[in-house]
């Protein structure tokens, strides 16, 4: 343990340059000069006269001792700091572009700034510019600047509108974008109105393509003004006023760009030798920063080798705050007194960096790479160093976003401290922290901060177990009690500031129970293997890492979706939010409990993904609905329908495939196929993957029912939804009669089985026997009884 504080004595080594005013002195006195007082008379003369030099004197060594102390002290923790740094670029990618990049991205935003006049040299004015974070294979950190990629969205075409129309169309609606957007610097906002044919998503149109404007704006903020614009109404020629329904204008741009480039999330990206430019005004503090046109990136589908991970960076932080007594800590009066650092390589089991910075002096901790500062404001400066340094791809720990985070920020504002929170990968970028709400059909109202560190995605371990675990307390101590057989370190929080106040072995107890609170969140991390399935979750969906930790199911099932319809050339509408009190369907079937205490073996038969499967089986989707009076009109033939429980009609694969089903049919191949491979994997790398694939599969697949049936979602569909619940509660009531009707003394078994409860996907069996192989038995035989009589999709199991 060291002290890299700004108190303590001066180093042993060379004397200190002298100050201007003491070398001015020392100089030898030119010739014939008059020749200085012997020493005496020189003292006695300085005692006689006001001290004003010997003061300003003694001001400059202070002020020199002061700053070979504070050199010190910036030698010291940056010759520290540097042992974590990323491995050095090779040669021949600092000085040239004559090799292919590759890397691994973990994170996809976008900026407003100039185009790349090599790339662009017709562009002029503001652009958008996608911005890319990853790391390659051997560790370095990128950041690409993608250029040329533009926001659009699509309208519907009038009939009769003629291509002078569509040149005066385009005209008018530059005017009002300009009248709507009088303060920006933008020169032309509508850059672009083509004329293509495309097809709806919404109801089944056999063969029968429309005309569409493709519009597209100059930056992506303006789409939705521009559809503001189009929704209301405007004057077309001798068309005269019209409003629009606009399609795909609801599309983040980052997700556009990706669906368009065929980029999923957490998938490898190459950039081909001379197809990219070292930036020439370094924006970052990534080891390689590059620029490249959209349309010459590589994207790599997780395959083979690109199923591989990347060897991320993750710093595990916790901090400790000085309370007052019977006071949570408030930024505005309580000092951050110790901050404990974890830095891990995704994949190694140990962290390489075991750090603690502490405030006063803390004995040795073994292992332990001890930080003392004698001030709040050098602890918080250190920290930013380290994550400067460190450069670490993902930032964990437990309740860092709702809590240590802005509680670092807020103490740096408090202390004046501004160059603090620069801790992004965007240089000059602060991190910005504020309130939200999150709310969900899964997860419910959530109170929470966005906390946003550029190029760095923050993973906290407190919202994803709230997120994917339903626990009776979410305090990290339950948490690694649960998951792990751990607990914390035995400290109460009404002590901390009697440790912190009292001597370096106090703190030292504090520094470990400081160290423990941010292992426990890397421990989980590990243990539930976090990384690889929120990265293979994204591949699977095709949203960004950031999405699914910030975001709810919908944007995953969007994702999907737009892919799909892109590549079947269907557009998907805008629909508001269909809640009334109109707007309600019948939910699933909950067959009432047998209250009792049950002796003998219960066994549970349910069916597997059943609404995926019902959606599958009965070929669900806004593609194949056929509104009631479409089914006249088109001649469709009864045979090539099917009737809904609930009285709706979709056409049959025959004539159109669904894009819901093939979604479906794909998510549960690929999850068969990847349980399949993890029964034969040995490597333990790739079992964490195929784990955390199979998965993701899973959930996605259960979440593509609650996207049709959310009535303020971005594609409601009360027709899909309603069918799907209404099928269920059939096969859960047909379920019941078959068991009880098969599994009787008539039949030639023992006992009469009893259906005892049954809810939305499963039914719970008591067939009378008094062991659980024979339970289980009988509760297979029940579950190929039962699937032989539904749609092969329908698989009952036990």
């Amino acid at each position: 343990m060291s002290s890299v504080g700004r108190g303590g004595k001066r180093r042993a080594g060379p004397p200190a340059a002298p100050s201007p005013l003491a070398a001015k002195r020392a100089q030898p006195m030119p010739p014939g000069a008059p020749q200085p007082p012997p020493p005496a008379a020189a003292a006695a003369a300085e005692e006689d006269m006001m001290d004003e030099d010997v003061f300003l004197d003694e001001t400059i060594l202070a002020e020199d001792e002061a700053a070979l102390l504070l050199l010190d002290r910036d030698e010291a923790l940056a010759s520290r700091l540097s042992r974590w740094k990323r491995p050095a670029l090779p040669a021949d990618l600092v000085s040239g572009c004559s090799r292919s990049v590759a890397f691994q991205q973990l994170d996809i935003d976008y900026v407003i700034g100039e185009s790349h006049k090599e790339f662009l040299p017709n562009s002029s004015g503001p652009a958008a510019i996608i911005r890319i974070f990853g790391v390659t294979r051997e560790g370095h950190s990128v950041c690409c600047q993608v250029h040329g990629f533009e926001p659009y969205f699509y309208i519907s075409c009038p009939p009769g509108m003629s291509p002078d129309d569509i040149s005066g169309f385009k005209q008018t609606l530059e005017a009002r974008m300009k009248e709507s957007n009088r303060n920006s610097s933008v020169q032309r906002f509508v850059k672009s109105v083509e004329l293509l044919q495309k097809q709806t998503i919404m109801h089944y149109q056999p063969n029968k393509s429309q005309s569409f404007l493709k519009i597209v704006v100059a930056l992506p903020t303006m789409v939705a003004s521009c559809r503001g614009i189009l929704e209301r109404g405007i004057t077309i020629g001798s068309l005269g006023s019209k409003s629009f329904v606009t399609y795909e204008s609801n599309i983040l741009f980052a997700l556009r760009f990706m669906i368009d480039c065929n980029i999923v999330g957490g998938n490898w990206i190459e950039l081909p030798a001379g197809k990219y430019r070292k930036a020439t005004r370094v924006m970052s503090y990534c080891q390689l920063e590059l620029d490249c046109l959209y349309s010459d990136l590589v994207s790599h589908a997780p395959e083979g080798e690109y199923s591989k991970m990347a060897p991320f960076r993750i710093l595990s932080f916790d901090i400790e705050c000085a309370g007052r007594k019977g006071h949570f800590p408030e930024p505005t009066h309580d000092p951050v007194i110790q901050i404990a650092n974890l830095l891990t390589l995704q994949g190694e089991a140990q962290p390489f960096v075991r750090n603690v910075m502490t405030l006063k002096s803390c004995s040795p901790i073994v292992g332990v790479d001890v930080m003392s500062f004698d001030t709040e404001r050098d602890i918080l400066l250190a920290w930013r160093d380290l994550i400067r340094e460190a450069d670490p791809d993902i930032i964990i720990g437990y309740n860092i976003c709702k809590f240590d985070l802005p509680y670092l920020i807020d103490r740096a504002e408090v202390l004046k401290i501004v160059e603090f929170p620069l801790l992004g990968r965007i240089r000059n970028s602060r991190v910005r922290v504020r309130d939200t709400t999150f709310n969900s059909r899964q997860y419910g109202m959530r109170e929470s901060k966005d906390v946003t560190v550029e190029g760095r995605v923050q993973f906290d371990l407190l919202q994803a177990m709230q997120r994917d675990y339903k626990l009776s307390s979410y305090s990290l101590n339950s948490v690694s009690a649960h998951f792990l057989g751990e607990q914390k370190e035995d400290v109460h929080h009404s002590i901390i500031s009697d440790l912190q106040n009292g001597n370096s072995e106090t703190r030292r107890r504090l520094a470990v129970y400081c160290l423990k609170d941010a292992y426990l969140p890397q421990r989980l991390l590990d243990k539930l293997m976090y990384i690889y399935n929120y990265v293979e979750m994204a591949r699977v969906t095709g949203v960004p890492i950031s999405f699914l930790l910030s975001r709810g199911q919908s944007i995953k099932v969007l994702s999907q979706l737009l892919r799909k319809a892109k590549q079947r050339n269907l557009v998907i509408p805008n629909i508001k939010g269909q809640s009334s009190g109109q707007d309600t369907f019948e939910g699933a079937t909950v067959l009432e409990a047998r209250a009792g205490f049950y002796e003998k073996p219960i066994a549970t038969l349910d069916f597997a993904s059943l609404y995926p499967s019902i959606m599958m089986a009965h070929n669900l989707c806004y593609c194949t609905l056929v509104p009631p009076e479409d089914v006249r009109k088109l001649n469709l033939p009864p045979e090539s329908l099917y009737k809904t429980p609930s009285g709706e009609i979709f056409v049959k694969p025959e004539l159109q495939k669904g894009i819901l089903p093939e979604i479906l049919e794909e998510l549960l191949a690929a999850r068969k196929r990847a349980k399949a491979d993890l029964k034969e994997a040995k490597d333990p790398f790739e079992r964490a993957v195929l784990d955390g694939r199979q998965l993701a599969l899973k959930i996605s697949a259960n979440s593509v029912y609650g996207f049709t049936g959310a009535t303020v979602g971005q594609l409601p569909c009360l027709e899909i939804s309603s069918s799907v619940t209404s099928y269920g509660r059939q096969m859960i009531e047909h379920t019941k009669k078959l068991v009880e009707d098969k599994f009787t003394t008539l039949g030639g078994y023992e006992h009469n089985a009893e259906v005892i409860y049954g809810d939305t996907d499963s039914v719970m069996v008591q067939f009378g026997v008094s062991t659980v192989e024979d339970a289980m038995k009988l509760g297979r035989e029940a579950a190929e009884y039962i699937s032989g009589t539904f749609i092969k999709a329908h698989q009952a199991r036990v």
